[in-house]
């Protein structure tokens, strides 16, 4: 297999790096003076910036690998998910956002406090850092695969690790000085750099299919492994199981579910909206996320759908060998892209690749970083200092949040190198792999936030038990716990958005049994208290 670097591919590697070194310097400068700098750049960042580092966060290396993966194996029902998306955006900008701004929050956990006390802060927070530590730390493990086999050539154990540690140390060092703000600026040029990457690998793929466009379009509408075509955008399927969390169904429930937790109560998401001057301006930069993710998804699964025609299609590619091709690398099952990235695309374009699977990973990785440090910071740390030490001014707290950094980069870290170990007893899709892990810490906080916005029960109490009762429920529909919980004729299959879904409305119903009257109490003895 090809998989050396040739001095083209250097050189563009180089380039990026050379970019990266010189905007962190520009932007790390100034130091942050305050924890409302450090982790909201002063409410001053345009919404442009802010909108399009909404979607680098979410178009991580996951999608960078396994969009094509989609469009290979299925079609364009991903973008479907969108639907969701949309509805989860506008409920976020009409009931969450402007409660953050009135509130004058730095994380998103800090609203429950004004409700039921200081501990269902940090309860809410340590459930995120749980399940972001899952989340990106597989997003940071799917990249480190891509870079272990293209410049290492092997994915063996001591290559993805050192692949984990160069990705974690370049996310961190660019972020460490500058805060909130040099991760927008980074998530802005990371952008470039992969939706770049994904139009010259779109151009080099057409290039090298003979066939004429309309052709390609027919083959696509009338595929030979499928009854459906791979044109096929609405998924009308009832389908509960894993392949089923792309139908339209799923769209409009769990993805909806999905989309409200990312987007309002995943301080990830949430916190470049809140580096904004206003609600308003907040909300734009959601909802403008969403309308830029549609055509930037659309080109990783038509990369996919190219490589369909490239390696399944002998018939327009003119070519005898009508055997399937099985994407290996080592023994080891890998995505389409990552095949043909190993042993066809041009030099030059591999490099191109490598970058924009880096950028991905980065604009991910950065984010949360800064995410988790504000959590590790502004509720858990400060409140504890402020009891024990309050003499402590803002530049401590701003270098916590830098340490804060040091400690979540080794946990996502040591989740990647998990993962690396953890994937390999799991078939399940890289999109849909790295999506589902999201669902453990969701379940728990939907249910603790709807029961905020929608009703006037609940207690600091019952918000731990939702939270647990989400997570647990979540962990029980797992394929492994059912194999051990059910005899074999009675196991089945659940797709994560459906699991959302169950979980939530448990941890929404465990939620609502707190005693409002209990709730108050506590309150006020904290109040009391600090």
């Amino acid at each position: 297999m090809q998989s050396q670097f040739a001095w083209q591919d250097w050189l563009v590697f180089i380039a990026y790096f050379l970019v990266m070194a010189g905007t962190g310097w520009y932007y790390s400068r100034k130091k942050a003076a305050t924890t409302a700098d450090y982790f909201l750049a002063g409410n001053s960042m345009p919404v442009w910036m802010v909108a399009i580092s909404v979607l680098a966060t979410a178009q991580s290396a996951a999608t960078f690998l396994g969009g094509p993966d989609q469009g290979y194996r299925n079609d364009f029902s991903y973008l479907a998910t969108n639907i969701g998306a949309f509805i989860g955006a506008l409920f976020v900008a009409a009931y969450l956002m402007p409660k953050f701004y009135q509130a004058r929050v730095t994380t998103v956990y800090e609203m429950l406090e004004q409700r039921f006390g200081a501990s269902a802060k940090r309860q809410a927070g340590l459930m995120y850092l749980f399940g972001r530590v899952f989340a990106s730390g597989a997003r940071l493990y799917l990249a480190a695969i891509a870079v272990s086999m293209i410049l290492f050539a092997d994915i063996q154990a001591s290559s993805v690790i050192t692949s984990v540690l160069i990705l974690t140390l370049v996310g961190l060092a660019y972020s460490f000085v500058g805060g909130i703000r040099s991760v927008i600026v980074s998530d802005v040029i990371q952008c470039t750099v992969y939706v770049g990457a994904a139009l010259f690998v779109i151009y080099f793929l057409y290039a090298a299919i003979p066939a004429d466009f309309g052709e390609i379009i027919q083959a696509l509408r009338e595929p030979h492994d499928r009854e459906l075509s791979k044109l096929t955008l609405l998924d009308f399927r009832l389908d509960f199981t894993s392949s089923g969390v792309f139908t339209f169904w799923s769209a409009i429930s769990g993805f909806v579910l999905l989309n409200i937790a990312a987007f309002g109560m995943d301080q990830d998401m949430t916190q470049r909206m809140l580096s904004c001057k206003d609600a308003k301006k907040g909300a734009s930069a959601l909802i403008w996320s969403v309308v830029l993710v549609i055509p930037v998804m659309a080109l990783f699964i038509i990369i996919g759908l190219l490589l369909y025609i490239y390696y399944q299609r002998p018939d327009l590619m003119m070519s005898a060998d009508g055997q399937s091709v099985v994407p290996t690398f080592e023994g080891e099952q890998v995505t389409i892209f990552m095949y043909y990235v190993l042993n066809e695309i041009p030099v030059g374009v591999r490099g191109l690749v490598t970058v924009g699977v880096i950028a991905a990973a980065l604009s991910t990785l950065n984010s949360g970083l800064n995410a988790m440090s504000s959590v590790l910071v502004q509720d858990l740390y400060r409140p504890m200092m402020q009891k024990l030490k309050p003499q402590h001014q803002e530049g401590h707290y701003v270098w916590a949040g830098q340490m804060g950094m040091v400690v979540a980069a080794a946990a996502l870290a040591g989740m990647a190198i998990l993962c690396f170990y953890w994937q390999q007893y799991s078939d399940m899709p890289l999109l849909a792999f790295a999506l589902s892990v999201m669902v453990f810490s969701y379940s728990g906080l939907l249910g603790v936030y709807f029961t905020v916005l929608f009703t006037r029960r609940g207690s600091a109490r019952s918000v731990l038990l939702a939270l647990l009762s989400g997570f647990f429920v979540t962990l029980g529909l797992q394929p492994y716990i059912l194999g051990l919980l059910l005899p074999q004729d009675m196991q089945f299959e659940l797709g994560f958005t459906w699991q959302l879904c169950i979980g939530t409305a448990v941890a929404f119903a465990v939620c609502l049994a707190g005693n409002n009257n209990a709730d108050s109490a506590v309150v006020g003895s904290q109040g009391a208290e600090s």
